[in-house]
């Protein structure tokens, strides 16, 4: 694996792979959330299943939490390469005549993200760890959207989440479509796919913004 991963071409061919496996997650998390717009009883019934669950929780869990570091530490290594291989100074950057802003700054969001990641995991995760296995506290059912919910109820908490939302959103833009270009998807279907990635990377950050602002709007 190690010599694999010496490649370059390989390198982003696992890069891909991991972020193409994250956007699903991402699909389905902002599924389960968006049921809290809606109904309280079934986002419960929604969270208590994935919370609970044994293949989820000792199996599907362990892989996301890898796929999310390796994907972050990949983006990394890729960005120290690039940047080793830039001897050449040009004495004036041509912008977006070669790149887009967002291919051109693919670190700064993914930062972004990694931050919001640590304060998503400081709300969630650690709490619901701590709760099950620390603590032990009985198993509620009902709890998960009222833990929700609490957590919109700063403004200041709202708004690192619509931020973080909107840099999702960036780093998606370009993200998503580079990813099938990388693992090879290059066929009549490839400009169709485009367009359903730069659709996904507005509507699921825009969805989750709606979430947090619904919350803390109903918080007020």
């Amino acid at each position: 694996m190690g010599g694999f991963l010496n490649s370059t071409i390989a390198r982003k061919f696992a890069m891909a792979l991991s972020g193409l496996f994250l956007v699903l997650f991402l699909a389905q998390h902002f599924s389960i959330n968006f049921i809290s717009v809606f109904s309280k009883d079934v986002f419960n019934e929604v969270s208590h299943f994935m919370g609970t669950n044994f293949f989820v929780q000792a199996l599907l869990q362990p892989v996301l939490i890898f796929g999310v570091i390796f994907h972050f530490v990949m983006g990394f290594i890729l960005e120290a390469k690039n940047r080793g291989a830039r001897d050449i100074k040009y004495v004036k950057f041509a912008g977006n005549e070669n790149s887009s802003w967002v291919s051109r700054n693919m670190i700064y969001s993914g930062l972004v993200i990694l931050a919001f990641l640590g304060l998503h995991f400081y709300d969630f995760w650690f709490p619901e760890m701590i709760h099950k296995y620390i603590e032990s506290h009985p198993e509620d059912a009902a709890r998960y959207y009222d833990e929700l919910v609490a957590k919109f109820q700063s403004p200041v908490r709202t708004i690192l989440y619509v931020v973080s939302f909107v840099f999702l959103a960036l780093h998606l833009y370009h993200g998503f479509s580079s990813s099938f270009q990388s693992v090879g998807w290059r066929n009549k279907y490839a400009k169709g796919l485009r367009g359903f990635t730069k659709a996904y990377a507005i509507i699921i950050p825009l969805g989750f913004i709606f979430i947090a602002l619904f919350h803390y709007i109903n918080n007020l």
